[in-house]
């Protein structure tokens, strides 16, 4: 009799196992970005103007500085309009779900919102979240390896932490669990920053921001799909374009136009994407410069990251010289101070000519070359009679930012470590 009930408690305990391990496996998921703007009717210069400053400031932070389970069926997709110099998606949040556009970003990993009751928070677009009329919200204990993954936090019975950005922008709060929605799509237990003091001036387009980049915090792993896509309009269009996690995060059509470069891991930076920048030419020339110059060094600096949440592309100051000195010497235009709009290099527009030729810009990668067109990397404006060089110098690290991706769409590989891409009018995806 006793064997009988030992046998009997054996099979529960068995099934009870069984039935934990069962889950879906992610396969697929669908955003549909908008680039935004906080208050619309803006040129291309004047919103580039407004994202500078804080990309300056990024650059200097950027130097200094659970898998969950997705129905295979499903397509999840939100909007995203044109703005200041970000990209936003649109999700929701909570039971019952609260709209939350935010700002879409591969140089950090921290997923956040505004939450009540908040004691320094900025204006939004959408109403605050609050985690008392959410029945699925659940705080994360201190126990959590999440918590650990914080740079910064404290602990006592909850995990509270301080994460700040390039612009000397931060959020503070407490990290917690939720249900988020990506269109008709749901996914439970994302863990994210409750945030009840955030300060920052370029995080009200939005209402927060959502991390991609490679460390445990960031939603690509969360969701532990592997890879995802994004493709960035031009900085003034408000159509949609999308972005893709999982089986959807391919190229499409064009196969034999696609170009790939590894992504290569900074031990010292690990959220990071590195690439490898071999070279650059202007126009027709090649220029010389060291190939150490762009080297990710041992000692962790120098080497180059693509960003989505910088606007503009920042060269090791050595580089960006030869750059420099390459554009005035082929440009047949007086140069301008673009010390107003927080740019190096700008150049007089002539009244009487309404189009103006520049030189050629490449970036020789690993594997890839990337040969931009003009709007990726001159803005003009003819009310100002200005154009300019969308590139600035560094010292420490180089980026390549959303203004030199527009209408590019990019793959991020993790599973193969690489990092592909292809020219596409993203608005009409």
């Amino acid at each position: 009799m006793e064997q009988s009930h030992i046998l009997q408690l054996l099979v529960l305990l068995v099934m009870f196992f069984l039935a934990s391990q069962v889950y879906s496996e992610p396969r697929g998921l669908r955003v549909d970005l908008i680039h935004v703007d906080s208050k619309g009717n803006y040129s291309k210069l004047e919103l580039l103007q407004r994202a500078a400053l804080r990309s300056n400031h990024r650059m200097a932070r950027l130097i200094a500085k659970t898998t969950k389970a997705v129905d295979s069926g499903s397509k999840v997709q939100a909007p995203v309009h044109a703005g200041n110099g970000e990209f936003l998606m649109d999700l929701a949040i909570g039971t019952p779900s609260l709209p939350f556009p935010a700002i879409l970003d591969t140089g950090s990993d921290l997923i956040w919102t505004q939450c009540k009751p908040c004691t320094d928070c900025f204006e939004q677009p959408t109403p605050l979240f609050d985690p008392l009329k959410s029945s699925t919200f659940s705080r994360i204990p201190c126990s959590s390896d999440l918590c650990q993954a914080l740079p910064t936090s404290t602990c006592k019975s909850d995990c509270n932490y301080l994460y700040s950005y390039g612009d000397s922008s931060s959020t503070q709060g407490v990290l917690a669990s939720e249900t988020f929605a990506f269109g008709s799509t749901a996914v439970s237990d994302i863990a994210f920053g409750c945030g009840d003091a955030n300060q920052g001036a370029g995080f009200s387009q939005g209402s927060g921001l959502v991390g991609l980049g490679r460390g445990p915090l960031s939603l690509i792993s969360q969701l532990g799909l592997g890879k995802f896509s994004y493709c960035l309009t031009s900085l003034d269009e408000s159509k949609k374009s999308p972005l893709l996690f999982g089986s959807l995060a391919d190229l499409g059509g064009g196969a034999e136009k696609v170009q790939s470069i590894p992504l290569v891991k900074n031990p010292s930076q690990p959220s990071f994407y590195y690439l490898t920048l071999k070279g650059i030419t202007v126009g027709s020339i090649n220029l010389q410069i060291p190939s150490s110059t762009f080297e990710l060094q041992d000692d962790g600096t120098g080497g180059l990251i693509i960003d989505s949440g910088t606007s503009i592309t920042y060269l090791e100051l050595a580089g960006y010289k030869m750059v420099r000195k390459a554009f005035l010497s082929q440009m047949q235009l007086p140069v301008a101070d673009g010390t107003d709009i927080s740019l190096d290099l700008c150049f007089s527009l002539p009244s009487d000519s309404s189009t103006v030729e520049v030189p050629k810009l490449k970036f020789h990668f690993d594997g890839a070359d990337l040969d931009l067109p003009a709007d990726n990397y001159m803005i003009v404006d003819s009310s100002t009679g200005l154009l300019c060089l969308t590139v600035m110098p560094s010292h420490g690290m180089s980026i390549l930012g959303n203004f030199q991706q527009q209408n590019m769409q990019i793959l991020y590989d993790l599973e193969n470590e690489k990092l592909s891409f292809i020219p596409t009018q993203c608005d009409q995806l």
